[in-house]
């Protein structure tokens, strides 16, 4: 058993078991910084400042202690699906064949830091030698439009998985696995808190694409038959979840909710503008409401269940920073 299996505190989560009966390798946040070897820093305080999300206080010593060997992992990843992509194109004498995206699946729950992680990543990838192109494409805009979700009753399930456009998802993530160009994913507006109906970012053969949303790690029934289906995660070469104890989240989420009360609420035009003129002890309920009936339920049903099925898990402490990490054993 290893110093960080034997190091673990009182409040360390349950699911790192010890390595001999666990899938992962698990490594306190110090041991992983030393992966991160010689690779250079390549973004400066006002950049991640920029690119964090509101409430996340990642800065630059968390992206030298996480995110500089987590890159380091998934450039040698990237590179070896190439030699792979090369051995398999000369064994089927396809000479012609060209290299699809490598996929990035991000997966964790609502307020846990997603966003973050991912544009700090993508930041990171792209700056890698050869400047490869990588685009980023969350969830949200494959969801159902409002109207949809209230005409079918699930306005208060919309971040479920029946809220979402499924065989849209999945035509998306084909086309691009496919190596079409020009494929478009929907946009969301989170101001409006609804699918901007026409508007669309276009995926045109990147090297990378990191797909973020709180259920691409979810499986579907499997067919009696025994017919495909596709499940998103079957597109990804590498999958990351988000972790930390549910208290936790349930306390950023109200943070954050309550910061928007003062923020982008405050937007005539935004969906949740009702709630910047309410009492602050009124809004306090509504947001601890919020977590427990919908959140919350979809964290325990939907998202948490996903969890093992990661190749990598970041586990953030009460300070919103990670502080374990879980690779998945080859």
């Amino acid at each position: 058993m290893n110093d960080d299996v034997k190091s673990r505190s009182a409040d360390e989560p349950d699911h790192f078991e010890p390595d001999d009966y666990s899938p992962y390798r698990n490594f306190s946040a110090q041991r992983w910084a030393e992966f991160r070897a010689d690779t250079p820093l390549t973004l400066t305080e006002d950049e991640v400042s920029r690119l964090r999300s509101l409430n996340d206080p990642v800065d630059l010593d968390e992206v030298r202690r996480i995110y500089l060997s987590l890159s380091r992992l998934l450039y040698a990843h990237v590179e070896a699906t190439k030699m792979l992509f090369d051995q398999r194109r000369h064994f089927l004498s396809l000479p012609h064949v060209i290299k699809t995206p490598f996929v990035i699946g991000i997966a964790g729950s609502v307020a846990v830091g997603k966003s973050t992680t991912a544009r700090i990543l993508k930041e990171l990838l792209t700056r890698w030698s050869g400047n490869p192109k990588v685009d980023l494409v969350t969830t949200d805009g494959f969801l159902l439009p409002n109207d949809v979700l209230r005409r079918e009753n699930l306005m208060d399930r919309k971040g479920f998985p029946e809220s979402y456009d499924v065989g849209a998802v999945l035509k998306f993530l084909s086309d691009i696995k496919a190596g079409l160009p020009d494929v478009k994913a929907p946009c969301y507006s989170h101001l409006t808190y609804d699918v901007m109906p026409g508007e669309y970012v276009h995926i045109d053969r990147p090297d990378i694409l990191i797909f973020e949303g709180i259920n691409v790690l979810q499986v579907r029934d499997l067919p009696e038959d025994g017919k495909i289906v596709p499940f998103v995660s079957d597109f990804f070469d590498f999958s990351i979840y988000i972790d930390a104890h549910e208290e936790r989240i349930h306390k950023w989420y109200v943070e954050r909710f309550m910061r928007l009360r003062e923020t982008a609420f405050r937007n005539p035009e935004s969906f949740f503008h009702r709630y910047s003129s309410i009492s602050e002890d009124a809004a306090l309920a509504i947001a601890h409401g919020l977590w427990e009936n919908i959140n919350l339920r979809n964290l325990r049903q939907n998202i948490l269940p996903t969890r093992p099925r990661a190749d990598l898990i970041l586990h953030k402490g009460e300070d919103h920073l990670v502080e374990r990490v879980a690779m998945r054993k080859l």
